[in-house]
């Protein structure tokens, strides 16, 4: 915050703001990939095996591998997990450049409503552990889910990586099976 004054302002950067609204996201996240595999898990998904055709779907169903020169495409149950999930991302921009009135903002604003509320929390939330002594729904509590759900996801993607399954596979495998 120092060294970009005029960024800090407003919330950009390592800062209170960016880290509850990275673990929401994250949070959001786990609810949608947990959807997708029991979704995937009981056959929700029309065509789920079917790959997009190419003329149909031009270079957005693609599938770049570097070592071959074909031109794979994606599964239809792939397209619409990734439909889902931009669903979700302009969701979160959507909120970002017009927030409602009595929301949490992206990016600290003077002249929003909540901005005293916002800086406020900001200025007491952080560090290495949130104050574990209040118990319920309350900002802390928001603050330390937030940090699981990023770091389930790191693990979730490292782990999928070195056994080279998807990560719905690694998530229905961390539940013993019980997505499918």
């Amino acid at each position: 915050g120092e060294e970009y004054p005029q960024f800090a302002e407003w919330g950009w950067g390592p800062s209170v703001q960016a880290e509850i609204w990275n673990g929401r996201h994250a949070m959001f996240g786990w609810v949608v990939m947990c959807a997708c595999a029991y979704h995937q898990g009981h056959s929700d998904f029309p065509d789920a095996d079917k790959m997009l055709n190419l003329k149909e779907w031009g270079t957005l169903a693609t599938i770049a591998d570097g070592l071959e020169k074909g031109k794979d495409t994606i599964s239809n149950e792939r397209a619409i997990i990734l439909i889902a999930n931009v669903h979700a991302f302009f969701v979160g921009i959507a909120a970002t450049i017009a927030p409602l009135p009595f929301s949490d903002t992206l990016l600290l604003d003077v002249n929003h409503p909540m901005y005293e509320w916002q800086v406020e929390r900001n200025s007491k939330l952080g560090g290495i552990m949130p104050d574990m002594k209040q118990v319920g729904i309350n900002p802390h509590a928001e603050l330390m889910n937030g940090r699981m759900a990023m770091m389930g996801i790191i693990t979730c993607l490292g782990y999928s990586f070195i056994k080279e399954q998807t990560m719905i596979d690694t998530i229905n495998e961390w539940l013993g099976g019980a997505y499918y």
